[in-house]
Protein backbone atom coordinates (compact mmCIF):
# COMPACT_ATOMS: atom_id res chain seq x y z
CA UNK A 1 0.00 0.00 0.00
CA UNK A 2 1.30 1.87 -0.30
CA UNK A 3 3.00 4.44 -2.07
CA UNK A 4 -0.22 5.66 -3.58
CA UNK A 5 0.46 8.78 -5.62
CA UNK A 6 -0.34 11.81 -3.53
CA UNK A 7 -1.86 9.79 -0.67
CA UNK A 8 0.98 8.68 1.54
CA UNK A 9 3.03 11.78 0.86
CA UNK A 10 0.72 14.68 0.17
CA UNK A 11 1.93 18.07 -0.99
CA UNK A 12 0.41 21.45 -1.50
CA UNK A 13 2.34 23.67 -3.88
CA UNK A 14 3.65 25.55 -0.86
CA UNK A 15 4.65 22.42 1.06
CA UNK A 16 6.36 20.96 -2.02
CA UNK A 17 8.60 24.01 -2.26
CA UNK A 18 9.20 23.77 1.48
CA UNK A 19 10.26 20.14 1.23
CA UNK A 20 12.71 20.72 -1.61
CA UNK A 21 14.08 23.82 0.09
CA UNK A 22 14.50 21.92 3.34
CA UNK A 23 16.31 19.10 1.62
CA UNK A 24 18.64 21.45 -0.17
CA UNK A 25 19.73 22.93 3.17
CA UNK A 26 21.64 19.69 3.67
CA UNK A 27 23.80 20.08 0.55
CA UNK A 28 26.94 21.62 2.00
CA UNK A 29 27.21 19.37 5.04
CA UNK A 30 26.25 16.35 2.94
CA UNK A 31 29.03 16.90 0.44
CA UNK A 32 31.60 17.39 3.18
CA UNK A 33 30.45 14.24 4.95
CA UNK A 34 30.50 12.18 1.76
CA UNK A 35 34.01 13.28 0.87
CA UNK A 36 35.29 12.58 4.37
CA UNK A 37 33.54 9.26 4.90
CA UNK A 38 35.62 6.22 4.08
CA UNK A 39 33.31 3.66 5.65
CA UNK A 40 33.04 0.46 3.59
CA UNK A 41 29.69 -0.13 1.93
CA UNK A 42 27.43 -2.94 3.11
CA UNK A 43 26.13 -5.63 0.78
CA UNK A 44 22.76 -3.93 0.28
CA UNK A 45 24.46 -0.67 -0.69
CA UNK A 46 26.35 -2.36 -3.50
CA UNK A 47 23.51 -4.30 -5.11
CA UNK A 48 20.19 -3.72 -6.87
CA UNK A 49 16.82 -4.81 -5.48
CA UNK A 50 14.14 -6.38 -7.67
CA UNK A 51 10.57 -5.91 -6.43
CA UNK A 52 8.08 -8.68 -7.13
CA UNK A 53 4.30 -8.50 -6.94
CA UNK A 54 3.86 -12.26 -6.44
CA UNK A 55 0.27 -12.36 -7.62
CA UNK A 56 1.40 -11.16 -11.06
CA UNK A 57 4.82 -12.74 -11.52
CA UNK A 58 4.50 -16.40 -12.58
CA UNK A 59 1.75 -18.99 -12.00
CA UNK A 60 2.68 -22.67 -11.72
CA UNK A 61 -0.69 -23.87 -10.36
CA UNK A 62 -2.74 -22.83 -13.39
CA UNK A 63 -5.19 -20.81 -11.29
CA UNK A 64 -4.32 -17.42 -12.80
CA UNK A 65 -2.45 -16.22 -9.70
CA UNK A 66 1.33 -16.04 -9.40
CA UNK A 67 2.98 -18.15 -6.71
CA UNK A 68 6.25 -18.81 -4.89
CA UNK A 69 7.26 -21.67 -7.18
CA UNK A 70 6.88 -19.29 -10.11
CA UNK A 71 9.37 -16.94 -8.49
CA UNK A 72 11.82 -19.75 -7.76
CA UNK A 73 11.61 -20.92 -11.36
CA UNK A 74 12.57 -17.49 -12.68
CA UNK A 75 15.41 -16.53 -10.35
CA UNK A 76 17.91 -16.55 -13.20
CA UNK A 77 16.01 -13.71 -14.86
CA UNK A 78 16.57 -11.63 -11.73
CA UNK A 79 20.19 -12.75 -11.29
CA UNK A 80 20.94 -11.64 -14.87
CA UNK A 81 19.88 -8.12 -13.92
CA UNK A 82 22.70 -8.09 -11.32
CA UNK A 83 20.16 -8.00 -8.49
CA UNK A 84 21.20 -9.25 -5.06
CA UNK A 85 17.84 -8.96 -3.29
CA UNK A 86 14.16 -9.52 -4.02
CA UNK A 87 11.48 -7.55 -2.20
CA UNK A 88 8.24 -9.53 -2.06
CA UNK A 89 4.99 -7.71 -1.47
CA UNK A 90 2.95 -9.63 1.15
CA UNK A 91 2.55 -13.39 0.71
CA UNK A 92 0.93 -13.99 4.10
CA UNK A 93 -2.58 -15.47 4.52
CA UNK A 94 -5.09 -12.77 3.61
CA UNK A 95 -8.70 -12.29 2.47
CA UNK A 96 -7.10 -10.18 -0.32
CA UNK A 97 -9.36 -7.14 0.11
CA UNK A 98 -6.24 -5.09 -0.57
CA UNK A 99 -4.23 -7.77 -2.37
CA UNK A 100 -2.40 -9.04 0.69
CA UNK A 101 -1.94 -5.83 2.65
CA UNK A 102 -4.75 -7.08 4.88
CA UNK A 103 -2.97 -9.86 6.77
CA UNK A 104 -4.82 -12.55 8.73
CA UNK A 105 -1.73 -14.50 9.91
CA UNK A 106 1.73 -12.94 10.24
CA UNK A 107 3.54 -16.31 10.36
CA UNK A 108 2.03 -18.11 7.41
CA UNK A 109 1.90 -18.31 3.61
CA UNK A 110 -1.35 -17.75 1.76
CA UNK A 111 -2.40 -21.01 0.04
CA UNK A 112 -2.80 -19.18 -3.27
CA UNK A 113 0.99 -18.63 -3.21
CA UNK A 114 1.96 -22.11 -1.99
CA UNK A 115 3.15 -23.22 1.43
CA UNK A 116 6.01 -22.73 3.85
CA UNK A 117 8.05 -25.44 2.14
CA UNK A 118 7.80 -23.45 -1.09
CA UNK A 119 9.03 -20.38 0.77
CA UNK A 120 11.96 -22.27 2.29
CA UNK A 121 12.88 -23.54 -1.18
CA UNK A 122 12.78 -19.99 -2.53
CA UNK A 123 15.17 -18.82 0.21
CA UNK A 124 17.53 -21.71 -0.54
CA UNK A 125 17.52 -21.37 -4.33
CA UNK A 126 17.86 -17.59 -4.19
CA UNK A 127 20.82 -18.00 -1.85
CA UNK A 128 22.57 -20.19 -4.42
CA UNK A 129 22.47 -17.16 -6.73
CA UNK A 130 23.59 -14.69 -4.04
CA UNK A 131 20.07 -13.25 -3.86
CA UNK A 132 18.36 -12.50 -0.55
CA UNK A 133 14.63 -12.39 0.03
CA UNK A 134 13.17 -9.25 1.64
CA UNK A 135 9.70 -9.40 3.20
CA UNK A 136 7.02 -6.71 3.42
CA UNK A 137 5.94 -6.00 7.01
CA UNK A 138 2.47 -4.54 7.44
CA UNK A 139 2.32 -3.59 11.11
CA UNK A 140 0.05 -0.53 11.16
CA UNK A 141 -3.02 -2.74 10.76
CA UNK A 142 -4.15 -6.31 10.24
CA UNK A 143 -7.08 -7.89 8.45
CA UNK A 144 -10.42 -7.88 10.21
CA UNK A 145 -10.24 -11.65 9.71
CA UNK A 146 -7.14 -11.98 11.90
CA UNK A 147 -7.82 -13.99 15.06
CA UNK A 148 -6.66 -11.00 17.12
CA UNK A 149 -9.40 -8.76 15.77
CA UNK A 150 -12.06 -11.45 15.89
CA UNK A 151 -11.41 -11.74 19.61
CA UNK A 152 -11.01 -8.00 20.16
CA UNK A 153 -14.39 -7.19 18.65
CA UNK A 154 -16.36 -9.62 20.87
CA UNK A 155 -16.61 -7.35 23.91
CA UNK A 156 -14.70 -4.78 25.94
CA UNK A 157 -13.19 -7.17 28.52
CA UNK A 158 -11.60 -9.99 26.50
CA UNK A 159 -7.78 -10.52 26.56
CA UNK A 160 -7.35 -8.69 23.24
CA UNK A 161 -9.93 -5.99 23.85
CA UNK A 162 -7.23 -3.30 23.71
CA UNK A 163 -5.27 -4.65 20.73
CA UNK A 164 -7.00 -2.28 18.27
CA UNK A 165 -8.15 1.37 18.35
CA UNK A 166 -11.65 1.44 19.83
CA UNK A 167 -13.58 4.56 20.81
CA UNK A 168 -17.09 5.44 21.89
CA UNK A 169 -19.38 7.41 19.63
CA UNK A 170 -19.89 11.12 20.11
CA UNK A 171 -23.03 12.04 22.11
CA UNK A 172 -24.99 12.27 18.85
CA UNK A 173 -23.91 8.75 17.86
CA UNK A 174 -21.49 9.86 15.14
CA UNK A 175 -17.90 8.71 14.71
CA UNK A 176 -15.30 9.78 17.32
CA UNK A 177 -13.58 12.11 14.84
CA UNK A 178 -14.21 13.42 11.33
CA UNK A 179 -11.20 11.67 9.82
CA UNK A 180 -11.31 10.39 6.24
CA UNK A 181 -9.53 7.13 5.47
CA UNK A 182 -6.89 7.00 2.77
CA UNK A 183 -9.16 4.83 0.62
CA UNK A 184 -12.04 7.27 1.02
CA UNK A 185 -14.98 7.50 3.38
CA UNK A 186 -14.93 7.72 7.18
CA UNK A 187 -11.90 6.24 8.97
CA UNK A 188 -14.17 4.81 11.70
CA UNK A 189 -16.50 1.81 11.40
CA UNK A 190 -19.20 0.86 13.90
CA UNK A 191 -19.04 -2.54 15.62
CA UNK A 192 -22.35 -3.85 16.94
CA UNK A 193 -20.79 -6.39 19.31
CA UNK A 194 -18.80 -3.80 21.25
CA UNK A 195 -21.09 -0.86 20.60
CA UNK A 196 -17.99 1.12 19.64
CA UNK A 197 -16.17 2.42 16.59
CA UNK A 198 -12.79 1.08 15.44
CA UNK A 199 -10.21 3.07 13.47
CA UNK A 200 -8.86 2.08 10.07
CA UNK A 201 -6.35 4.25 8.22
CA UNK A 202 -7.14 2.32 5.04
CA UNK A 203 -10.14 0.06 4.29
CA UNK A 204 -12.73 -0.94 6.94
CA UNK A 205 -11.37 -4.48 6.59
CA UNK A 206 -7.96 -3.22 7.80
CA UNK A 207 -8.36 -2.20 11.47
CA UNK A 208 -5.42 -0.31 12.99
CA UNK A 209 -3.40 -2.08 15.66
CA UNK A 210 -2.88 -0.39 19.02
CA UNK A 211 0.86 0.14 19.35
CA UNK A 212 0.37 1.66 22.80
CA UNK A 213 -0.29 -1.87 24.07
CA UNK A 214 3.08 -3.56 24.78
CA UNK A 215 1.54 -6.97 24.13
CA UNK A 216 0.74 -5.90 20.57
CA UNK A 217 4.29 -4.74 19.98
CA UNK A 218 5.67 -7.97 21.45
CA UNK A 219 3.51 -10.07 19.11
CA UNK A 220 4.57 -8.05 16.05
CA UNK A 221 8.26 -8.24 16.96
CA UNK A 222 7.91 -11.98 17.39
CA UNK A 223 6.43 -12.25 13.89
CA UNK A 224 9.34 -10.29 12.39
CA UNK A 225 11.89 -12.48 14.18
CA UNK A 226 10.10 -15.57 12.82
CA UNK A 227 11.00 -14.55 9.26
CA UNK A 228 14.52 -13.47 10.17
CA UNK A 229 15.12 -16.88 11.69
CA UNK A 230 14.12 -18.37 8.35
CA UNK A 231 16.91 -16.40 6.70
CA UNK A 232 15.25 -13.40 5.06
CA UNK A 233 17.58 -10.54 4.19
CA UNK A 234 15.51 -7.65 5.48
CA UNK A 235 12.19 -5.87 5.48
CA UNK A 236 10.30 -3.15 3.72
CA UNK A 237 8.07 -1.67 6.44
CA UNK A 238 4.67 -0.55 5.21
CA UNK A 239 2.71 2.53 6.34
CA UNK A 240 4.87 2.74 9.46
CA UNK A 241 4.45 6.48 10.05
CA UNK A 242 0.82 5.94 11.05
CA UNK A 243 1.41 3.62 14.03
CA UNK A 244 1.49 6.38 16.67
CA UNK A 245 -1.92 7.98 17.12
CA UNK A 246 -2.34 11.60 18.31
CA UNK A 247 -5.14 13.09 20.37
CA UNK A 248 -8.45 12.01 18.90
CA UNK A 249 -9.97 15.30 17.78
CA UNK A 250 -11.68 16.63 14.69
CA UNK A 251 -9.58 18.17 11.96
CA UNK A 252 -10.40 21.06 9.67
CA UNK A 253 -12.62 19.72 6.85
CA UNK A 254 -10.71 19.60 3.57
CA UNK A 255 -13.44 18.35 1.25
CA UNK A 256 -17.12 18.62 0.46
CA UNK A 257 -17.77 15.54 2.62
CA UNK A 258 -16.88 17.52 5.74
CA UNK A 259 -14.06 15.12 6.62
CA UNK A 260 -10.35 15.65 7.27
CA UNK A 261 -7.62 13.48 5.77
CA UNK A 262 -6.29 10.95 8.29
CA UNK A 263 -2.80 11.37 6.84
CA UNK A 264 -2.78 15.01 7.89
CA UNK A 265 -4.03 14.14 11.35
CA UNK A 266 -1.86 11.12 12.20
CA UNK A 267 1.28 10.79 10.06
CA UNK A 268 4.55 10.93 12.03
CA UNK A 269 2.96 11.81 15.36
CA UNK A 270 5.51 12.84 18.05
CA UNK A 271 6.56 9.82 20.09
CA UNK A 272 6.66 7.44 17.13
CA UNK A 273 10.45 7.18 17.25
CA UNK A 274 10.26 5.67 20.72
CA UNK A 275 8.29 2.77 19.28
CA UNK A 276 10.66 2.43 16.33
CA UNK A 277 13.85 2.46 18.38
CA UNK A 278 12.36 -0.33 20.46
CA UNK A 279 11.47 -2.16 17.22
CA UNK A 280 15.05 -1.79 15.99
CA UNK A 281 16.55 -2.88 19.30
CA UNK A 282 14.29 -5.91 19.70
CA UNK A 283 14.36 -7.15 16.09
CA UNK A 284 16.94 -5.62 13.74
CA UNK A 285 20.01 -4.81 15.81
CA UNK A 286 23.05 -7.00 15.21
CA UNK A 287 21.65 -8.73 12.11
CA UNK A 288 23.13 -8.60 8.62
CA UNK A 289 19.97 -7.30 6.97
CA UNK A 290 18.57 -4.04 5.65
CA UNK A 291 15.37 -2.21 6.50
CA UNK A 292 13.58 0.35 4.36
CA UNK A 293 10.65 2.27 5.78
CA UNK A 294 7.81 4.03 4.03
CA UNK A 295 8.46 7.54 5.36
CA UNK A 296 5.18 9.29 4.70
CA UNK A 297 4.96 12.60 6.52
CA UNK A 298 8.59 12.71 7.68
CA UNK A 299 10.03 16.21 7.31
CA UNK A 300 13.51 16.61 5.76
CA UNK A 301 14.98 17.99 8.97
CA UNK A 302 13.80 14.87 10.81
CA UNK A 303 15.46 12.38 8.48
CA UNK A 304 18.67 12.04 10.55
CA UNK A 305 16.43 10.60 13.27
CA UNK A 306 15.05 8.02 10.84
CA UNK A 307 18.05 6.74 8.88
CA UNK A 308 21.73 6.06 9.48
CA UNK A 309 23.56 5.05 12.64
CA UNK A 310 21.34 7.12 14.93
CA UNK A 311 18.13 6.39 13.04
CA UNK A 312 15.70 3.52 13.05
CA UNK A 313 15.97 2.26 9.44
CA UNK A 314 18.77 1.81 6.91
CA UNK A 315 16.75 3.57 4.20
CA UNK A 316 13.41 5.28 3.79
CA UNK A 317 11.29 5.74 0.69
CA UNK A 318 10.79 9.44 -0.07
CA UNK A 319 8.15 10.30 -2.66
CA UNK A 320 8.48 13.92 -3.77
CA UNK A 321 9.81 12.91 -7.20
CA UNK A 322 6.88 10.59 -7.96
CA UNK A 323 4.22 13.00 -6.67
CA UNK A 324 4.94 15.87 -9.04
CA UNK A 325 1.52 15.49 -10.66
CA UNK A 326 -0.17 15.74 -7.27
CA UNK A 327 1.41 18.69 -5.51
CA UNK A 328 -2.02 20.09 -4.62
CA UNK A 329 -3.43 17.04 -2.88
CA UNK A 330 -4.19 13.36 -3.04
CA UNK A 331 -7.03 13.41 -5.57
CA UNK A 332 -6.25 12.01 -9.01
CA UNK A 333 -8.71 14.34 -10.73
CA UNK A 334 -6.69 17.38 -9.58
CA UNK A 335 -3.35 16.76 -11.31
CA UNK A 336 -0.80 19.53 -11.69
CA UNK A 337 1.72 20.27 -14.40
CA UNK A 338 5.42 19.92 -13.63
CA UNK A 339 8.75 20.65 -15.27
CA UNK A 340 11.92 18.59 -15.57
CA UNK A 341 13.73 21.02 -13.27
CA UNK A 342 11.27 20.05 -10.51
CA UNK A 343 12.02 16.36 -10.98
CA UNK A 344 15.75 17.06 -10.96
CA UNK A 345 15.48 19.24 -7.86
CA UNK A 346 13.60 16.54 -5.96
CA UNK A 347 16.08 13.83 -6.95
CA UNK A 348 19.10 16.01 -6.20
CA UNK A 349 17.71 16.97 -2.82
CA UNK A 350 17.27 13.30 -1.88
CA UNK A 351 20.72 12.45 -3.19
CA UNK A 352 22.46 15.17 -1.21
CA UNK A 353 20.36 14.75 1.90
CA UNK A 354 21.04 11.02 2.16
CA UNK A 355 24.75 11.52 1.59
CA UNK A 356 24.86 12.91 5.12
CA UNK A 357 21.97 11.05 6.69
CA UNK A 358 22.31 7.46 5.57
CA UNK A 359 21.39 5.80 2.31
CA UNK A 360 18.77 6.28 -0.37
CA UNK A 361 16.55 3.77 -2.18
CA UNK A 362 16.33 4.91 -5.80
CA UNK A 363 13.08 4.06 -7.58
CA UNK A 364 10.69 5.23 -10.28
CA UNK A 365 8.13 2.41 -10.13
CA UNK A 366 6.53 0.11 -7.59
CA UNK A 367 3.25 -1.75 -7.08
CA UNK A 368 1.39 1.51 -6.39
CA UNK A 369 2.76 3.70 -9.16
CA UNK A 370 1.89 4.07 -12.85
CA UNK A 371 4.56 2.91 -15.26
CA UNK A 372 7.45 5.35 -15.46
CA UNK A 373 7.49 5.70 -19.26
CA UNK A 374 3.98 7.17 -19.03
CA UNK A 375 4.57 9.02 -15.77
CA UNK A 376 7.77 10.96 -16.49
CA UNK A 377 7.84 11.54 -20.26
CA UNK A 378 5.78 13.62 -22.70
CA UNK A 379 2.75 12.13 -24.38
CA UNK A 380 3.81 10.35 -27.54
CA UNK A 381 7.24 9.35 -26.24
CA UNK A 382 8.64 6.13 -27.67
CA UNK A 383 8.27 3.75 -24.70
CA UNK A 384 11.38 1.75 -25.57
CA UNK A 385 13.61 4.83 -25.73
CA UNK A 386 12.00 6.35 -22.63
CA UNK A 387 12.51 3.12 -20.68
CA UNK A 388 16.22 3.15 -21.55
CA UNK A 389 16.56 6.76 -20.42
CA UNK A 390 14.97 5.93 -17.08
CA UNK A 391 17.09 2.81 -16.68
CA UNK A 392 20.24 4.86 -17.24
CA UNK A 393 19.28 7.38 -14.58
CA UNK A 394 18.11 4.72 -12.13
CA UNK A 395 21.27 2.66 -12.31
CA UNK A 396 23.73 5.54 -12.14
CA UNK A 397 22.28 7.53 -9.24
CA UNK A 398 23.73 7.14 -5.75
CA UNK A 399 21.81 4.69 -3.57
CA UNK A 400 20.28 1.24 -3.88
CA UNK A 401 18.28 0.95 -7.13
CA UNK A 402 14.88 -0.75 -6.95
CA UNK A 403 13.64 -2.30 -10.21
CA UNK A 404 9.95 -3.17 -10.25
CA UNK A 405 8.82 -6.25 -12.18
CA UNK A 406 8.16 -5.42 -15.84
CA UNK A 407 10.09 -2.17 -15.65
CA UNK A 408 13.10 -3.97 -17.13
CA UNK A 409 10.95 -4.87 -20.15
CA UNK A 410 9.68 -1.34 -20.73
CA UNK A 411 6.11 -1.86 -19.54
CA UNK A 412 3.54 0.86 -20.23
CA UNK A 413 0.21 1.72 -18.63
CA UNK A 414 -3.00 -0.05 -19.60
CA UNK A 415 -6.18 1.72 -20.71
CA UNK A 416 -9.09 -0.62 -20.13
CA UNK A 417 -12.48 0.49 -21.49
CA UNK A 418 -14.42 0.51 -18.21
CA UNK A 419 -13.84 0.98 -14.50
CA UNK A 420 -15.35 -2.49 -14.11
CA UNK A 421 -12.15 -3.93 -15.63
CA UNK A 422 -10.07 -2.54 -12.75
CA UNK A 423 -9.36 -4.55 -9.60
CA UNK A 424 -7.61 -1.87 -7.55
CA UNK A 425 -9.73 -0.67 -4.61
CA UNK A 426 -8.10 2.78 -4.76
CA UNK A 427 -8.93 3.19 -8.46
CA UNK A 428 -12.62 2.64 -7.78
CA UNK A 429 -12.58 5.17 -4.96
CA UNK A 430 -10.79 7.80 -7.04
CA UNK A 431 -13.17 7.17 -9.95
CA UNK A 432 -16.16 7.85 -7.68
CA UNK A 433 -14.50 11.01 -6.41
CA UNK A 434 -14.00 12.32 -9.95
CA UNK A 435 -17.64 11.70 -10.81
CA UNK A 436 -18.78 13.39 -7.57
CA UNK A 437 -16.66 16.44 -8.45
CA UNK A 438 -18.49 16.82 -11.74
CA UNK A 439 -16.16 15.17 -14.24
CA UNK A 440 -17.67 13.16 -17.08
CA UNK A 441 -17.38 9.35 -17.09
CA UNK A 442 -14.79 9.65 -19.85
CA UNK A 443 -12.73 12.13 -17.86
CA UNK A 444 -12.99 10.07 -14.67
CA UNK A 445 -11.77 6.99 -16.51
CA UNK A 446 -8.88 8.94 -18.04
CA UNK A 447 -7.62 9.76 -14.53
CA UNK A 448 -7.75 6.06 -13.68
CA UNK A 449 -5.88 5.21 -16.88
CA UNK A 450 -3.02 7.46 -15.82
CA UNK A 451 -2.79 6.85 -12.07
CA UNK A 452 -4.27 3.39 -11.40
CA UNK A 453 -2.21 0.98 -9.35
CA UNK A 454 -3.37 -1.76 -11.73
CA UNK A 455 -0.98 -0.25 -14.30
CA UNK A 456 1.81 -1.87 -12.28
CA UNK A 457 -0.03 -5.10 -11.54
CA UNK A 458 -0.69 -6.64 -14.94
CA UNK A 459 0.96 -10.09 -15.19
CA UNK A 460 4.55 -10.57 -16.24
CA UNK A 461 5.03 -11.33 -19.93
CA UNK A 462 7.49 -14.18 -20.34
CA UNK A 463 7.00 -15.13 -24.02
CA UNK A 464 4.57 -14.89 -26.95
CA UNK A 465 2.53 -17.99 -26.07
CA UNK A 466 -0.72 -18.46 -24.17
CA UNK A 467 -1.26 -15.67 -21.65
CA UNK A 468 2.31 -14.51 -22.31
CA UNK A 469 3.57 -17.53 -20.35
CA UNK A 470 2.20 -16.18 -17.07
CA UNK A 471 -0.46 -18.88 -16.56
CA UNK A 472 -2.25 -21.74 -18.25
CA UNK A 473 -5.49 -20.59 -16.63
CA UNK A 474 -7.38 -17.31 -16.65
CA UNK A 475 -5.09 -14.53 -15.35
CA UNK A 476 -6.44 -12.57 -12.39
CA UNK A 477 -5.80 -9.35 -14.34
CA UNK A 478 -5.73 -9.13 -18.14
CA UNK A 479 -2.41 -9.54 -19.94
CA UNK A 480 -1.20 -6.30 -21.51
CA UNK A 481 -2.00 -6.15 -25.22
CA UNK A 482 1.66 -5.52 -26.14
CA UNK A 483 2.92 -8.92 -24.95
CA UNK A 484 3.86 -10.14 -28.46
CA UNK A 485 6.77 -7.69 -28.57
CA UNK A 486 7.24 -6.75 -24.91
CA UNK A 487 8.20 -10.00 -23.21
CA UNK A 488 11.27 -11.50 -21.55
CA UNK A 489 12.12 -14.13 -24.16
CA UNK A 490 11.88 -11.82 -27.17
CA UNK A 491 13.87 -9.09 -25.44
CA UNK A 492 16.54 -11.48 -24.17
CA UNK A 493 17.29 -12.36 -27.79
CA UNK A 494 17.37 -8.74 -28.96
CA UNK A 495 20.61 -6.87 -28.11
CA UNK A 496 18.80 -3.54 -28.63
CA UNK A 497 15.91 -4.29 -26.26
CA UNK A 498 15.08 -2.61 -22.97
CA UNK A 499 15.92 -5.84 -21.11
CA UNK A 500 19.33 -6.06 -22.75
CA UNK A 501 20.00 -2.44 -21.78
CA UNK A 502 19.08 -3.13 -18.15
CA UNK A 503 21.38 -6.15 -18.10
CA UNK A 504 24.21 -4.16 -19.61
CA UNK A 505 23.77 -1.30 -17.14
CA UNK A 506 23.56 -3.76 -14.24
CA UNK A 507 26.95 -5.20 -15.10
CA UNK A 508 28.38 -1.74 -15.72
CA UNK A 509 27.25 -0.57 -12.29
CA UNK A 510 28.66 -3.67 -10.61
CA UNK A 511 32.14 -3.08 -12.02
CA UNK A 512 32.32 0.70 -11.55
CA UNK A 513 32.66 1.56 -7.88
CA UNK A 514 32.09 5.23 -8.53
CA UNK A 515 28.43 4.31 -9.16
CA UNK A 516 28.08 2.81 -5.69
CA UNK A 517 30.62 4.60 -3.50
CA UNK A 518 31.06 7.81 -5.49
CA UNK A 519 29.68 11.24 -4.64
CA UNK A 520 26.87 12.86 -6.63
CA UNK A 521 26.83 16.29 -8.26
CA UNK A 522 24.06 17.67 -10.45
CA UNK A 523 25.10 19.38 -13.69
CA UNK A 524 23.01 21.73 -15.86
CA UNK A 525 20.38 22.24 -13.12
CA UNK A 526 18.43 24.85 -15.11
CA UNK A 527 18.11 22.77 -18.29
CA UNK A 528 14.51 21.73 -19.03
CA UNK A 529 15.49 18.95 -21.45
CA UNK A 530 18.57 17.31 -19.97
CA UNK A 531 19.15 15.67 -16.62
CA UNK A 532 22.93 15.52 -16.10
CA UNK A 533 24.96 14.50 -13.07
CA UNK A 534 28.37 13.13 -12.17
CA UNK A 535 29.54 10.34 -9.88
CA UNK A 536 33.06 10.74 -8.54
CA UNK A 537 35.30 8.42 -6.54
CA UNK A 538 38.90 9.53 -6.05
CA UNK A 539 40.30 10.37 -9.49
CA UNK A 540 37.52 8.54 -11.36
CA UNK A 541 34.46 10.39 -12.64
CA UNK A 542 31.47 9.25 -14.67
CA UNK A 543 28.86 11.63 -16.10
CA UNK A 544 25.28 10.70 -17.01
CA UNK A 545 23.31 12.85 -19.45
CA UNK A 546 19.70 12.05 -20.35
CA UNK A 547 17.34 13.86 -22.70
CA UNK A 548 13.79 13.62 -21.33
CA UNK A 549 12.28 15.57 -24.23
CA UNK A 550 11.07 14.72 -27.75
CA UNK A 551 13.48 17.23 -29.33
CA UNK A 552 17.22 17.32 -29.88
CA UNK A 553 18.94 18.76 -26.81
CA UNK A 554 22.15 20.70 -27.29
CA UNK A 555 24.94 20.08 -24.81
CA UNK A 556 26.85 23.13 -23.62
CA UNK A 557 29.80 24.07 -25.76
CA UNK A 558 32.89 22.03 -24.91
CA UNK A 559 30.83 19.93 -22.49
CA UNK A 560 32.34 16.65 -23.65
CA UNK A 561 35.79 17.89 -24.62
CA UNK A 562 37.54 16.09 -21.78
CA UNK A 563 35.22 13.10 -21.71
CA UNK A 564 34.93 9.78 -23.51
CA UNK A 565 31.52 8.35 -24.24
CA UNK A 566 31.36 4.79 -22.86
CA UNK A 567 27.66 3.93 -23.15
CA UNK A 568 24.76 5.32 -25.15
CA UNK A 569 21.15 4.19 -25.38
CA UNK A 570 21.15 5.19 -29.06
CA UNK A 571 23.92 4.19 -31.50
CA UNK A 572 25.96 6.85 -33.27
CA UNK A 573 24.98 10.48 -32.99
CA UNK A 574 26.77 13.78 -32.58
CA UNK A 575 28.44 14.40 -29.22
CA UNK A 576 27.37 18.04 -29.48
CA UNK A 577 23.71 17.20 -28.84
CA UNK A 578 21.48 14.45 -27.53
CA UNK A 579 18.79 13.02 -29.74
CA UNK A 580 15.23 12.82 -28.41
CA UNK A 581 15.05 10.34 -25.52
CA UNK A 582 18.73 9.51 -25.58
CA UNK A 583 20.91 8.79 -22.56
CA UNK A 584 24.70 8.58 -22.39
CA UNK A 585 27.39 7.81 -19.86
CA UNK A 586 30.76 9.55 -20.20
CA UNK A 587 34.07 8.92 -18.51
CA UNK A 588 36.09 12.01 -17.74
CA UNK A 589 39.65 12.01 -19.00
CA UNK A 590 42.02 12.72 -16.13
Amino acid sequence: MRIIPGVHHMFSAKSFVSVVTGLLLCLAVSTAWAEASGAPLKWWQKTTVYQIYPKSFADTFGNGIGDLRGITGNLDHIRDLSCGAIWLTPVYPSPMVDNGYDISDYKGIDPSYGNMEDFDTLIKEAGKRNIRIVMDLVFNHSSDQHSWFKESRKNRVNPKADWYIWRDAKPDGSAPTNWRSIFGGPAWTWCEERQQYYLHTFAPQQPDLNWENPEVRKALYDAARFWLDKGVGGFRIDAITYIKKPEFRDGAPDGEDGLSAIHTMTANTPGILGFLHEFKREVFAGRDIFTVGEANGVAPEDLPKWVGAQGVFDMVFEFSHVNLHLKNGEVWCRPTEWKLTELKSALTASQKMTAANGWCPVFFENHDQPRCVDHFFPKGADPKKAAKVMATVLLTLRGTPFIYEGQELGYTNVAWPSIDHYNDISSHGQHRTALEEGFSPEEALAFVHFFSRDNARTPMQWHTGLNAGFTTGKPWLPIHSNYLTVNALTEANDPDSVLSWYRRLGKFRRYHKELTAGTYEELLPEDEQIYAFSRTLGNRRLVTVANFSLRDAALPRNFADNMTRVLSSEPGGDDGSLRPLEARIYREKR
